[in-house]
């Protein structure tokens, strides 16, 4: 059995924890980017040059491990399964505006979904197995067994799983950390409670 140790959930003006919600006056969805990094007082000034879902990622993992670290962990015991519904379109779209004109290569390197991923697994040092998925919504169900397969594996103890889209300026995050012990939270990962924590 595996347990959720943690979560954090971005969506509309809101940074959401077990421990907390912070909601943000923000004019539009880039401001709403920059007021939570000021929030969390980031040091990343990587963070400014990322695509928006690479911010989303960089920026709700951060949340979620600073409550659940995963530093008594190796790199490699630490995995890494990710879902969204729009890919990378959102840099896509703007990518493809570039190209008439003079193509850009710094949004060219985030064409892809998964960059995000590694966005997150580069801040914090995250060498485990990683998949990066696309469906149509966030599917507790197949999220809570795909996970749970993952965790069978006797290199992984841990793993930061959950759904991360960005479309224009319609953003939906939700991460968590899934354990073989209870820490934390200490609730069982189980697509019920996947469900009822996300909503």
């Amino acid at each position: 059995m595996n347990f959720i140790s943690g979560y954090s959930r971005i969506h509309q003006g809101r940074l959401i924890t077990p421990k907390e919600t912070t909601v943000f006056a923000a004019a539009d969805f880039h401001d709403f980017l920059e007021k939570a990094y000021d929030q969390l007082a980031l040091a990343y000034p990587k963070f400014y040059k990322m695509d928006p879902l690479s911010r989303l990622g960089v920026l709700a993992s951060e949340i979620l491990l600073r409550e659940t670290p995963v530093s008594n962990y190796l790199p490699d015991e630490v995995a890494v399964v990710l879902s969204n519904a729009e890919a990378s379109l959102d840099t896509d779209l703007r990518y493809q505006a570039t190209i008439a004109t003079a193509p850009s290569p710094s949004l060219f390197v985030y064409t892809l979904a998964n960059v995000s991923m590694g966005e997150i697994c580069i801040r914090h040092g995250l060498k485990g197995e990683n998949a990066f998925f696309v469906s149509p919504s966030f599917d507790p169900q197949w999220m809570s067994r795909y996970v749970d397969l993952i965790m069978m594996q006797d290199q992984v103890k841990a793993c930061v799983a959950g759904w991360l889209n960005v479309l224009s300026d319609r953003y939906d995050v939700f991460l968590y950390l899934v354990e073989k012990q209870k820490r934390g939270l200490s609730e069982i990962h189980s697509a019920e409670t996947l469900a009822r924590l996300y909503q």
